[in-house]
């Protein structure tokens, strides 16, 4: 078979490998054993699926379902332009709100919340409507940076804050 060959066809041949290196690691990632590959979180992803709520635009919203993702979680985003009917619904109380709002196995969880916290709720199974990270706090899941804020996660019902849940 021949080809046509011109000046933009050969610059696309030429120029493939330099964008894909863009894209790759020089540094190989170490072997894994089989054992080690097991226990990771993220091949273990069983349990209640977690629905996070969210806005397309938010990128620290994006990276807590990461987080969850990275822990084991499953995890389905879902996308609105606001979230407010269903803060709401979830009985989210004002003074513990965030950017982003999940829903676990019959919780609402506002907020970046751990997800070894989300797991001792579940464990634990408390008498609460939710759990939630008000804010945003540096160093919380999704909100890495250069420092990390001490902070606290609360729990939460119909009637508004109840108790400090953890402290990160």
């Amino acid at each position: 078979m021949n080809f046509p060959v011109n000046r933009v066809s050969v610059l696309a041949l030429l120029l493939v490998p330099l964008f894909s290196a863009c894209s790759r690691s020089d540094e190989p990632e170490p072997p894994r054993s089989a054992e080690a590959v097991a226990a990771t979180p993220a091949t273990a992803a069983t349990g209640p699926v977690v629905k996070v709520y969210k806005t397309p635009t938010c990128g620290c919203c994006s990276k807590w379902v990461d987080h969850l993702r990275d822990e084991g979680f499953r995890v389905e985003s879902v996308d609105l332009d606001d979230l407010t009917e269903i803060k709401r619904q979830q009985g989210v109380p004002r003074e513990l709100a965030s950017c982003h709002t999940a829903v676990v196995d019959g919780y609402a969880v506002e907020g970046h919340v751990p997800a070894d916290v989300i797991r001792k709720l579940l464990s634990e199974r408390p008498e609460v409507r939710g759990i939630a990270v008000p804010g945003m706090p540096m160093g919380s899941p999704g909100m890495e940076g250069p420092y990390k804020d001490d902070y606290e996660v609360f729990t939460f019902d119909e009637n508004g804050p109840r108790d400090v849940y953890a402290i990160r």
